[in-house]
């Protein structure tokens, strides 16, 4: 067996001692082209591998990564209390939906238990909002997104991979 230290290899296959995953390693190989959309990055690379070429080889690189916050609404009482409410019924439903199975009244456990989920829903939304004082007033979703993604290939079969996304029109 390798050392993994020495040979890092690719992603998947730097497995170390006892299956444990080797330290992160920056990517290897030279850039055979550049896309501005991760989508755009993967069609080359699937187009590398429609032409048979050893994909095993091309590693996509997302360079000038960013964090991009989007904000998708403002918070407000009645929102977070719903919120929570649905939150809590679905585990209540579900809690009440598994005690229903052992019980001798299975409609009594589901209604117990989409009851009290919306209970402790509503309080633990409701503390929680309460808390933050005003301090995050709004939802949102967050993404790591790149500024442009590199394919990259092991040095030996660059100049073909090059030549191949050479004729790729996207």
């Amino acid at each position: 067996m390798t050392n993994p230290l020495q040979n890092p290899g690719r992603a998947g296959q730097n497995q170390g001692r006892g299956g444990f995953a080797s330290l992160p390693t920056p990517p290897k190989g030279w850039p055979i082209a550049s896309y501005p959309t991760y989508a755009e990055a993967q069609r080359a690379v699937d187009h590398l591998s429609d032409q048979e070429f050893p994909v095993q080889q091309v590693t996509i690189v997302g360079v000038d990564l960013m964090q991009v916050e989007r904000v998708t609404g403002r918070l407000t009482w009645p929102r977070v209390l719903g919120g929570g409410a649905l939150t809590g019924a679905w585990l209540g439903l579900f809690i009440g939906l598994v005690l229903g199975f052992f019980g001798p009244s299975p409609w009594g456990s589901l209604i117990a238990g989409l009851i009290a989920g919306i209970f402790f829903g509503l309080i633990t939304s409701g503390l929680q909002y309460a808390m933050a004082r005003g301090t995050r007033d709004f939802s949102s979703t967050m993404q790591l997104v790149a500024g442009r993604y590199d394919v990259l290939c092991d040095p030996q079969s660059a100049e073909q991979g090059r030549d191949l996304l050479a004729r790729l029109t996207i």
